[in-house]
């Protein structure tokens, strides 16, 4: 058995008046991301630590911004697809540990429900996915309601 881990990172600005979706839900709020596709930060940095235990390149390169195939598309496309390569390569998650850098809203009325749909996306358990989530204080971008960042850490394996 073969193991591999990868990491991703992923920011976007937030704006007035825009929906903000993390995880694959949609949240009530007045800000949402500002971005080519749905913008969802968490899905992306997880996204990219899935196709980079992998070498197969980032986000940007899979689904390029300049492509309009890729206008306001639901991220959870883009982790199905993802995840669809790792799988094509062999491999299944072991577990995916997740941090998502936000000043508000609190998110973890949200994150049973990100949990459960990120566990449909990538045909795993739930108790494989964590979701955790910080402030910074007030510094920063992040702190300064000017935009929302996570971390993404994934282990995978060969299938047995």
């Amino acid at each position: 058995m073969e193991y591999r881990i990868g990491n991703g990172y992923d920011v976007h600005p937030l704006e007035d008046g825009l929906p903000f979706v993390l995880g694959g839900v949609r949240i009530p709020f007045r800000k949402g991301s500002v971005a080519h596709s749905d913008g969802d930060a968490l899905i992306h940095a997880l996204c990219d630590a899935l196709l980079g235990a992998l070498a197969l390149g980032d986000i940007g390169r899979l689904f390029p911004e300049s492509s309009d195939l890729y206008k306001g598309i639901d991220s959870r496309i883009l982790l199905r697809e993802s995840y669809r390569m790792v799988v094509q390569k062999g491999y299944t998650l072991c577990n995916a540990d997740i941090t998502v850098l936000l000043q508000e809203p609190k998110i973890f009325p949200y994150e049973e429900r990100m949990r459960t749909t990120l566990a449909k996306d990538l045909q795993c358990r739930k108790d494989m996915i964590s979701i955790k989530a910080t402030t910074t204080e007030k510094l920063g971008y992040v702190g300064r309601g000017e935009g929302v960042s996570a971390y993404a850490t994934v282990l995978l394996k060969t299938k047995e």
